[in-house]
């Protein structure tokens, strides 16, 4: 394919360089303290930014001028490489927050999670585009999770919850592609069972779930097999209800049950592990409509939002910016997913197709979860706004992951 004929999305490449632009914006404000300096100063949170901002557009260069079948063809080598990587912080990580999810080298920080994201995306695209899969079949559908769930349980005991939440973001281009329906209602009712059980404890539950049978079970009374399945369904469901308080005994950390206790009322600490979450919900709130100001927010400039500049962001958004404000970054962002899932359909290539899903995939669960967080709606999980939150991993992570797509839409015509 001669390199006239190639032509990029500027659109997308539009709306990338208004959330990066307004994203920096509003890291400045939130660093800026009570002592403003240069804005090229780069020993300040927003000059670091800057910088990582100049370089990703050095890479996106790079990523552009790359043949869009290598992507394909080295999907699997750069899957393992990634793996190697997340595993190798168990060894050579340093711990930071409470996870040891970084790897130092003199002052930069590089957090692999960030790209492992793109690589399972790769991945998972190769491995359904091939021409021999059929994710309808039960047995290819185990090898599309594998891919999928192997990086989350190397992630998961970091612990890095967050970043192992992301990759439920997978099950939207297995469902593009055929996946059945089935599988979103049971990840749904496995948490709604979960977050009930915490709520109202195992035995109300299971009273719940005893009444929904009863009525399945009339309904299907001439259908033996459904009858069948349906009952097993309700005696794994009621089971796993009972196991809910033991899971969040023993397989959450203190500090994630004291969060998801705060969410579901089950606790009130505004001083303490709820401060940032209830911080935030007032810096947002005092914005109204037009919000305070560019660097006039009281609550940011007072840095009362801890790290507010990382997965806070959006409360100086809120804060400054007011309605008007956060609905045009929710815009961007739901413009930015629409196209995508545009540009998506029209591929040729079900390699480009999956890999376009994925993408949306991801910027969703990390869109969704980050803003839930910041206005109290869901815990604290250390998930950060595509694009916006400061940090050259995320930043870079996401920066790859959008274009290695638009490179791959771009020579769409030829690749199959």
């Amino acid at each position: 394919m001669s390199k006239s004929s190639v032509s990029f999305d500027w659109l997308t490449i539009l709306i990338y360089l208004l959330l990066v632009s307004f994203g920096w914006i509003n890291i400045y404000s939130a660093s800026l303290g009570d002592n403003p300096s240069s804005i090229f100063d780069f020993s300040q949170v927003y000059g670091k930014q800057a910088v990582w901002i100049l370089l990703s557009f050095f890479m996106i260069v790079v990523l552009l001028s790359i043949e869009a079948r290598f992507y394909m063809r080295f999907s699997s080598v750069i899957y393992i490489i990634s793996l190697i990587s997340i595993l190798g912080l168990f060894a050579f990580g340093k711990t930071i927050n409470g996870a040891t999810s970084w790897y130092v080298f003199g002052g930069i920080s590089i957090q692999p999670a960030e790209f492992a994201k793109v690589a399972t995306a790769l991945a998972l695209a190769k491995y359904i585009g091939d021409i021999q899969t059929n994710i309808k079949i039960f047995s290819n559908q185990i090898k599309a999770f594998l891919i999928i769930i192997l990086p989350a349980l190397i992630i998961l005991p970091q612990p890095d919850a967050g970043s192992a939440l992301v990759y439920s973001a997978f099950l939207f281009p297995l469902y593009r592609e055929g996946l059945s329906g089935v599988y979103l209602f049971l990840g749904f009712a496995a948490i709604a069972v979960f977050v009930f059980t915490l709520l109202f404890g195992p035995l109300y539950v299971a009273i719940a779930i005893g009444v929904i049978a009863l009525i399945s079970l009339f309904q299907k009374r001439r259908n033996r097999p459904g009858y069948l399945l349906l009952l097993g369904t309700i005696v794994l469901a009621i089971g796993y209800s009972y196991s809910v308080d033991y899971i969040f005994e023993n397989m959450f950390e203190q500090r994630h049950r004291d969060r998801f206790n705060i969410v579901l009322g089950q606790e009130v600490d505004a001083k303490g592990i709820g401060y940032n979450t209830n911080q935030s919900e007032i810096a947002i709130g005092s914005g109204g409509w037009l919000g305070k100001g560019w660097t006039e927010g009281t609550q940011t400039k007072g840095q009362f939002v801890p790290e507010q500049h990382t997965d806070y962001i959006f409360s100086t958004v809120g804060e400054e910016w007011g309605f008007l404000g956060t609905s045009l970054v929710t815009l961007l962002f739901v413009l930015l997913m629409l196209r995508i899932l545009f540009l998506a359909e029209r591929q040729k290539s079900q390699f480009n197709r999956v890999y376009g899903y994925s993408v949306v995939g991801i910027l969703f669960i990390h869109f969704l979860v980050n803003i839930a967080m910041v206005i109290g709606i869901f815990p604290t999980v250390g998930i950060p706004l595509p694009f916006f939150s400061y940090g050259g991993s995320g930043l870079w992570g996401f920066t790859i992951l959008l274009f290695i797509f638009i490179k791959l839409d771009s020579e769409r015509m030829s690749f199959s």
